[in-house]
């Protein structure tokens, strides 16, 4: 039963949660006593070609073609499913990143896979059975799926599983894969990325400002906060709607799903559509002067508080604690 891991990218470095993939599809490997083998789509260079062989893959293969310069749901479907088949493998895993939601189904049509999108946990194998642990209902709660298909999709939530260095070796081949023209009827000419923020999917930290900051002219200690802990900003959707932050930070059902290791939900009263966004957060949070805000349930620490008070203290103990570090 070998497995595929497909190594995603963003302009030519990969991107941390890929060290979290290559680290679960082992993990997987592992269990079965099989190879695993990282496949490469995109224009990486060479030295970072061999980062999957750190975290477990015995192989990567590297397809390079101007064509797949940018992300193409279709295209990139076919070559991983091809590169699945002369792998003979019956595993494929990658991250359930914006990309990897729109790749996963179209691979498990190609292949004739059971999909299992949303994964937190490595498989439970027992008894002839394949069972993966996966989030539900927006993230609201888990389910347990079993895969009875022979060959199986599995997409990782970001954040959900440790990046482990095995130093696997991760030889690297260039695979030059069949690329048809009816897979490219739809492309991406350009891509505009915000170069000197964190990206929100893929942020360890999210700090968070919701109505009770009062308005746009108030988030300035948000990003001082989010600088200071080196975590992407967020905002709930009435912030949003009215105009105070781009959508692109929209947090929540309707927006943004993140998972991060730390959330941080600052004058956000917690509504079901919000939460449902941000569930998978490893820590949460909650700073708000209502001691009566949804968000309280949820939250691992809770400050009640109001946030133009504490905030500012929060970010003189960060200052001086860093200054003595």
């Amino acid at each position: 039963m070998p497995v595929l891991v497909y190594t995603e990218n963003a302009e030519g470095n990969f991107k941390k949660s890929t060290f979290e993939v290559v680290s679960y599809a082992r993990a997987i490997a592992d269990q079965n006593n099989t190879t695993l083998t990282a496949i490469s789509i995109g224009n990486v260079s060479k030295d970072d070609l061999n980062l999957p062989g750190k975290y477990g893959a015995e192989k990567v293969l590297n397809v390079s073609n101007d064509k797949l310069k940018n992300f193409v749901n279709q295209a990139y479907a076919s070559v991983i499913a091809e590169a699945a088949k002369k792998e003979g493998a019956d595993i494929v895993v990658l991250s359930n990143s914006f990309s990897g939601r729109g790749l996963a189904p179209r691979i498990g049509v190609k292949l004739e896979a059971g999909v299992a999108d949303g994964a937190v946990s490595v498989p439970e194998q027992s008894g002839g059975k394949f069972i993966v642990k996966k989030t539900a209902f927006s993230g609201k709660a888990f389910a347990n799926v079993e895969l009875t298909s022979t060959k199986k999709v599995i997409s990782l939530i970001p954040n959900s599983y440790k990046v482990v260095e095995t130093n696997a070796g991760g030889k690297v081949e260039d695979f030059d894969a069949d690329i048809k023209q009816s897979d490219l009827t739809s492309v991406i000419k350009e891509i505009v990325r915000s170069t000197d923020k964190v990206s929100l999917p893929d942020a360890d930290i999210v700090v968070s400002g919701g109505r009770g900051l009062k308005g746009p002219e108030n988030w300035g200690m948000i990003e001082e906060l989010a600088d200071l802990l080196g975590a992407a900003t967020a905002c709930s959707k009435p912030v949003s709607d009215a105009g105070w932050r781009p959508h692109s930070e929209h947090v929540g059902q309707t927006g943004i799903a993140v998972s991060p290791n730390l959330y941080i939900a600052i004058g956000i009263s917690g509504a079901i559509q919000h939460l449902a966004g941000i569930s998978s957060s490893k820590v949460i949070v909650v700073i708000n002067k209502d001691p009566e805000a949804p968000f309280f349930k949820v939250a691992d620490y809770g400050i009640v508080g109001d946030a133009f008070e504490v905030v500012p203290k929060l970010i003189a103990a960060i200052k001086e604690y860093k200054a003595s570090a």
